[in-house]
């Protein structure tokens, strides 16, 4: 640990705070601004005017710029459908789905632990007459698919199931999930914002009908994301904005032509480092926490231990509340999963979807690392959480003690 005492006594050589919320947000990739620049002034076509040389060059940037997201996720470009984000993908796959074929299916089957874009989404279909089942998890936060399968019936229309969860990490089975829909004729619906970019997906090998995707999780810019919608066989949608007919009359309006240029060069760059980024950004995260867990007693790792994303670490510290900690560590960027509202803190619902009492997840927080993280920031981060969890522990009268409930 020889940088932990550099980076203590002299913090020259860290920028402070130190950003660990990949899972949030990404920083935008030097290399996505500079291919985003010329679009703003010098290249200011729209790209549905096509009528000049501006506008023809603005939808073939456009273009060419579906054309990598779609070979980041193993799909033709014709399957990719510009949107603002996770949350519109989400809302236009799902009511987009509802609306089209609930005249013959009416029941959508999710989990407790979904992104709560989906969990709300599910809620407005609900009140609109459509049947959720929302399925629990298991204690490694994994969904079992005997349970999944005992639910479809044939009034099934979609599944939608989260590729790798934005608070605990864990990568799904989704290859067994899609094939399991695929039997049965239900459509699979799978968030992949957090999962595009930092593990291999192929839509076809996986049997995926529908895929939301986000720039700014992947490097990219804020406000522009996109839908995979399979075309053979094909899933029809009920357009949730209307106006000029874009994006196969889909998603109707003006494509920002530097947004979309910067998801592309984001998604190209992804896969290109995909592998080699996976191992360093892992092996940071068994690094802090090893370092943490060496530390301190009643840690408790949520999630399962293997099948999670490289940058998540999600951990709760037994008989401490979540927003203490964060509040005695200003200099350091991560987050837990509580829900403010105006009068409480509410503890993390995924976490207490696992099965752990409200002690511990009130107590959680979310490590995120990524592709600007150092191991002098690590080793800073291990230091500084590791002291401030000791003394405020003793401040407390009595020791909380937990065990881990993935092992």
């Amino acid at each position: 640990m020889g940088n932990t005492k550099k980076a203590m006594t002299g913090t020259n050589d860290l920028k402070l705070p130190i950003y660990l919320d990949y899972q949030s947000t990404t920083p935008t990739d030097p290399r996505v601004v500079d291919a985003m620049l010329p679009y703003f002034f010098d290249k200011p076509g729209n790209p549905h005017s096509r009528s000049h040389g501006l506008g023809r060059e603005a939808h073939d940037a456009v273009e060419a710029a579906r054309t990598k997201i779609a070979s980041t996720i193993g799909s033709d470009a014709r399957e990719i459908i510009f949107t603002s984000g996770a949350t519109e993908s989400n809302n236009l796959a799902l009511k987009g789905a509802a609306q089209f074929y609930g005249d013959t299916k009416r029941q959508i089957i999710t989990v407790a632990t979904e992104h709560k874009c989906i969990i709300a989404t599910c809620q407005h279909l609900a009140s609109n007459g459509y049947d959720i089942v929302f399925l629990p998890v298991q204690m490694n936060g994994l969904l079992d698919l005997d349970r999944l399968a005992g639910k479809i019936t044939h009034n099934t229309l979609l599944v939608s199931i989260m590729t790798a969860h934005n608070e605990i990490g864990v990568i799904q089975q989704i290859s067994d999930i899609g094939d399991l829909c695929r039997e049965h004729g239900v459509l699979f619906h799978t968030d992949s914002a957090q999962a595009v970019g930092k593990i291999p997906i192929d839509v076809n090998a996986m049997s995926i009908d529908l895929m939301s995707i986000s720039g700014h999780k992947l490097y990219g810019p804020k406000g522009i994301g996109a839908l995979y919608v399979r075309r053979r066989p094909r899933v029809r949608l009920s357009e949730q904005i209307s106006g000029g007919g874009q994006e196969r009359g889909l998603r109707s309006g003006t494509l920002p032509t530097p947004l979309c240029v910067g998801l592309g060069t984001a998604c190209d760059i992804a896969i290109e480092e995909l592998d080699q980024e996976a191992q360093r950004i892992g092996d940071l995260r068994d690094h802090l926490y090893r370092g943490i867990s060496d530390r301190l007693s009643d840690v408790i790792l949520n999630g399962d231990p293997v099948r999670r994303l490289p940058g998540n670490l999600n951990l709760s510290f037994a008989g401490l509340d979540s927003e203490e900690i964060m509040s005695a560590l200003p200099d350091i960027a991560i987050s837990s999963g509580s829900a403010c509202t105006s009068t409480s803190i509410e503890p993390s619902y995924v976490i207490r979807a696992l099965g752990l009492g409200e002690d511990i997840a009130r107590g959680s927080l979310r490590f995120g690392i990524g592709r600007f993280t150092t191991i002098a920031e690590i080793d800073y981060v291990i230091e500084r959480v590791s002291t401030t969890v000791l003394s405020l522990r003793n401040t407390r009268p009595t020791t909380h003690t937990a065990t881990s409930q993935v092992g």
